[in-house]
């Protein structure tokens, strides 16, 4: 092989430094340094300020964060409904200043499925009135604000920035007024509640508003409860107009929790508002019952609880970090066997083979597990990293992105293309850079090593599950110590291998048979490529799967034409490389376009269902038990179990005997949410199998699942 891994672990670095830049650059989903602005992949905040008049005692001076959410995701009002949470601003003012309550923007009412929520879409300002006091004498106004947010369209995240702002004392600060006026505008005007109340009866209220304006008379309003926990918001009402009064009945919540003396309710028609706070006549129905869990339930919860709280199967003791030290080698040692670290393996035999010197093998040896032992020390460093600053990631966060799963199947063509013998790196390459591959055979296996991890990390090895949920909540040097196992355990065979000279001896002499094994291993290489172009299937769709396709045979086109000499060369190269520059701009975008989620969702059918937060517990609620495949496509061992043992007839006839619910939890994209579920379980990487029952606490079953164990495990529910 001449030369093909140095330049494949240097196209593989250029990927791996294009992923962390893009990576970077989305850093602060959740959480932002201080400054005027927040961005996340849904919400742009900003923090804005309006004080035409100066900074004085007695003149306006008005702050907001001002909310844009991308299309079709929203935040809520301050009652936000049958979900949700309102916006909460956090201020730190300096002496003499004091912040109000936020000036709310009449909601739009938001239909959820068989819920409906309170909130706001496209963009809104949240205005704050600031009072400064008698004797305020600084030069700049300095406001800090801590504000957190949940912003929903099927899923919900939760997401925080800190903003800073400094408002000149003694100059205008009038550039924002337009947005403040059309925030005041959207509000609701006050309404005197004069011959208006509430009057309660057993399961509705009955609401009587007077002194709305003529022009809105016959209209059917809109109607928002300020106080929440009260009616059903999603729930059949009744409004009709009698005379200048305009009535409603509206159904109690079944989960009332509140009973107001006073209700302060908004009323609107298109852009116009009016909030009136409303006496409430009647005595309220009992509130209901707090929920509770039966015996069975909350002794389950406390066992669980008595065993830290991260259920991991079979009621095993909390790991220490000596157990998942030994974890993290057993697993990383298993790693091995993983079928996506087969087309690597078949390079690093044909190089022992090649390879008969003892100190060169066991320096090969040495390199490799360096490469190997640093590749997996850099990316737990970035995961911890990444998530510091509060990115929801788990292990395998590099495959979920488009970007590097097509820079991985490119690396893997060029591979492919090599060991088929279309062309020589070195015959790319200056002579001086060419002669690295025989000058530094250790710089060739160190490389090798690169390569290696980049391919095994997605995979998860039984022993592997538990010790990198332990992790992530240890200390950075701690956690990177499992890390640093893991590649070691990956390296050790080889490692003792290069070691032992009965390895060398049991191997045949190089000679002829050499090419042909060559050329036979480019098809595990192709076969990855295909295996790649599903995974980004499942992220970009058949688009992007078709796009990338289409380029791939087009950078073929172009190492095509450079092993043609003379003329024909120049004309060929030029033409096709024109060609594969036409082909990225106009398809490319569509390799990394994200495919909807709704897409993504429709594609879960037969006995599967989608799982979303709080499925299980209304399953479980219903009596049922409850099975989650947490997957990825980009998990080769999760796509084998999943063709295997649970497409199994005997194991689904079980599963169907017992009523159990089959959920699949999709990671093949980023989701906090399923980040979240398997930080709870005590992992951070797929697969991860849970079975529920109600009662009992969740049982873990093992990354490599075998029809036996799935059916022993079902046998006791």
């Amino acid at each position: 092989m001449i030369f093909h891994r140095f330049a494949s672990a240097l196209f593989l670095i250029a990927a791996c430094a294009f992923a962390t830049g893009a990576t970077a650059q989305i850093s602060f989903t959740n959480k932002a340094t201080a400054n005027a602005v927040v961005s996340t992949d849904q919400v742009r905040a900003e923090l804005l300020a309006w004080a035409p008049d100066g900074v004085e005692p007695g003149k306006p001076v008005w702050v907001g964060l001002q909310l844009a959410h991308i299309p079709e995701w929203h935040t809520y009002w301050k009652n936000s409904g049958d979900s949700g949470l309102p916006t909460l601003l956090e201020w730190t003012l300096p002496a003499g200043v004091t912040a109000g309550d936020i000036a709310w923007p009449t909601p739009k009412k938001i239909p959820i499925g068989t819920l409906a929520n309170y909130g706001y879409e496209g963009t809104v300002l949240l205005p704050v009135p600031l009072t400064v006091a008698p004797g305020f004498n600084a030069a700049n106004l300095d406001i800090r604000l801590k504000a957190s947010w949940l912003v929903c369209k099927k899923e919900c995240i939760p997401q925080e920035g800190d903003f800073s702002l400094q408002i000149p004392v003694r100059s205008s600060t009038g550039s924002s007024s337009s947005l403040f006026a059309a925030a005041f505008a959207a509000g609701p005007q006050p309404l005197a509640a004069t011959g208006s109340q509430v009057q309660v009866s057993a399961k509705a209220i009955q609401v009587a508003l007077a002194g709305l304006p003529a022009r809105l008379q016959g209209k059917t309003l809109d109607f928002f409860p300020e106080t929440g926990s009260v009616i059903e918001p999603a729930g059949a009402w009744q409004q009709k107009w009698q005379g200048a009064v305009w009535t409603a009945q509206l159904p109690l919540s079944s989960q009332r929790s509140e009973s107001p003396r006073v209700m302060p309710v908004v009323v609107a028609l298109d852009q116009t508002a009016y909030r009136v706070e409303l006496p409430v006549k009647g005595d309220w129905p009992a509130v209901a019952a707090a929920a509770t869990v039966s015996p069975a339930l909350e002794a389950a919860l406390k066992a669980n609880a008595a065993l830290g709280a991260a259920p991991t199967g079979r009621s095993a003791p909390p790991l220490t970090l000596v157990a998942a030290l030994l974890g993290a080698l057993l697993g990383g040692l298993i790693l091995n066997l993983m079928p996506c670290v087969f087309p690597v393996l078949a390079i690093k035999v044909m190089s022992f083979a090649k390879e008969k010197n003892r100190a060169a093998r066991l320096s090969g040896g040495l390199a490799y597990t360096a490469g190997v032992v640093l590749s997996f020390l850099a990316l737990g460093a970035l995961l911890l990293g990444l998530r510091a600053t509060g990115e929801q990631l788990g292990w395998g966060f590099q495959l979920q992105s488009p970007a590097v799963v097509a820079a991985l199947a490119v690396l893997f063509t060029l591979i492919g293309l090599n060991l088929a013998g279309l062309f020589e790196f070195g015959s790319f390459l200056p002579g001086k850079v060419a002669g690295l591959q025989a000058k530094n055979p250790t710089l060739n296996a160190f490389l090798t090593g690169v390569l290696a991890t980049a391919i095994a990390s997605p995979c998860t090895a039984p022993f592997m599950g538990a010790s990198l949920g332990y992790a992530v909540g240890l200390p950075a040097a701690q956690a990177l110590a499992v890390f640093g196992a893991i590649g070691l355990g990956m390296a050790l065979p080889y490692l003792a291998a290069s070691a032992v000279p009965a390895v060398a001896r049991a191997l045949p002499r190089p000679g002829a048979w050499m090419v042909t094994f060559k050329q036979l291993m480019a098809f595990p290489m192709f076969a990855t490529v295909a295996w790649l172009v599903w995974v980004l299937g499942q992220q970009s769709g058949i688009d992007g799967a078709g796009a990338l396709l289409a380029l791939l045979v087009l950078m073929a086109l172009v190492l095509w034409s450079l092993t043609l000499r003379g003329r024909t060369r120049t004309v060929a190269a030029t033409l096709s490389i024109a060609l594969g520059a036409f082909g990225i701009w106009a398809i490319g975008q569509n390799v990394i376009k994200p495919l909807e989620t709704s897409s993504v969702a429709a594609a879960t059918s037969g006995r599967w269902q989608a799982w979303e937060p709080g499925r299980v517990d209304q399953l479980a609620a219903q009596g049922q038990n409850v099975f989650v495949d947490f997957t990825a496509a980009w998990c080769v061992t999760c796509q084998y179990n999943k063709k295997t043992t649970l497409a199994d007839a005997d194991v689904l006839a079980d599963m169907a005997a017992k009523n159990v619910a089959l959920l699949r939890a999709d990671w093949t994209r980023r989701d906090p949410a399923v980040t979240a579920a398997l930080a709870q379980l005590g992992r951070n990487g797929v697969p991860v199998y849970v079975i529920y029952k109600p009662g009992r606490a969740p049982v873990v079953l093992s990354e490599i699942l075998s029809v036996a164990d799935v059916r022993a495990e079902l046998a006791k529910l």
